[in-house]
């Protein structure tokens, strides 16, 4: 059974969220459990937990259904010793708030490097090369510590893919099996495929065949076992651009054939499957139009 939501409005406090997702029919949805472009935040009041809580109650929504996106300011691969420490304090701080509204996933991007190499330098190839894997074994470090000072927690990190863009991490497949192989725990950590960041980043969804080649890799490369939620997103740009600008779904590259290919997989039942798109006024509609394409 697949469960289609979008990543909803917090205004007015994370208790109206589950409101927002019933308004437009959703069965599961994301959120943020802060201001996600401020560092700090006051702790989550009980009276607002509890709001929360008996609101998701109502909504008939599975806590598992809910894929909450950490702040976009944290980068667990920071190579300023100072952001690095914020990112990681702050990224544990949201991790701890998932839990007191009793939610399993945190969604987060793996982080970028920062490292400035232009692309005339001869040893250009060499030097990103680097840049990248050292930054990956940071973000895995970054992680670690997460999930040893939340050891008595089961919140999943859950890494989004991204589409690649300036120096932003986990674009291949092969850096999200980087990060899971380097993490100690595995039962903590999870994936996010985002369908717009999978394209641009250069896996080609749109037919049958290149559905079918797509997922295949990412079976043999990361596995199934560890997905735990997708953002239905078309894209604005081309394969391969490593650009990421979102679009409403058969508006864009991929068209409706990606997403009905999706809705008729059996491996991305029981997850959430949230919308990004870029006009949320369309969202219930997009929701009753994705059911549809799942075949009788």
């Amino acid at each position: 059974m697949k469960f289609v939501g979008a990543h909803v409005s917090v205004s007015g406090g994370v208790d109206k969220a589950p409101i927002n997702a019933m308004k437009i029919g959703a069965k599961a949805f994301a959120m943020f459990t802060k201001n996600q472009r401020q560092w700090a935040a006051k702790p989550l009041e009980e009276k607002m937990i509890e709001s929360f809580k008996s609101n998701l109650k109502k909504s008939e929504i599975s806590p598992k259904h809910v894929l909450p996106h950490d702040s976009y300011l944290i980068n667990l691969g920071s190579p300023d010793t100072e952001k690095l420490e914020k990112s990681r304090n702050a990224f544990i701080d949201e991790l701890k708030r998932c839990d007191q509204l009793g939610l399993e996933l945190l969604n987060f991007h793996p982080g970028s490097h920062l490292v400035k190499v232009g692309k005339r330098d001869p040893k250009y190839a060499d030097k990103i090369i680097e840049a990248e894997l050292n930054c990956l074994d940071l973000i895995a470090e970054s992680m670690n510590i997460a999930i040893e000072a939340t050891k008595n927690l089961k919140v999943k990190l859950v890494i989004e893919n991204t589409a690649g863009q300036g120096t932003n991490l986990g674009y291949k497949f092969e850096h999200l099996a980087h990060l899971i192989d380097k993490i100690e725990d595995k039962s903590r950590v999870g994936v996010c495929l985002d369908t717009c960041h999978t394209f641009t980043a250069g896996y080609d969804l749109r037919t049958k065949e290149t559905y079918n080649k797509t997922m295949s890799e990412f079976e043999k490369i990361v596995g199934f076992k560890y997905l735990c939620g997708m953002h239905l997103n078309d894209s604005k740009p081309k394969l391969g651009s490593r650009v990421d600008r979102h679009h409403s779904l058969g508006q864009g590259e991929l068209g409706w054939d990606t997403f009905k290919f999706i809705m008729n997989d059996s491996r991305m039942d029981n997850i959430p499957l949230i919308l990004e798109t870029i006009n949320s006024d369309i969202w219930d509609r997009e929701i009753v139009e994705l059911y549809n394409l799942i075949d009788s």
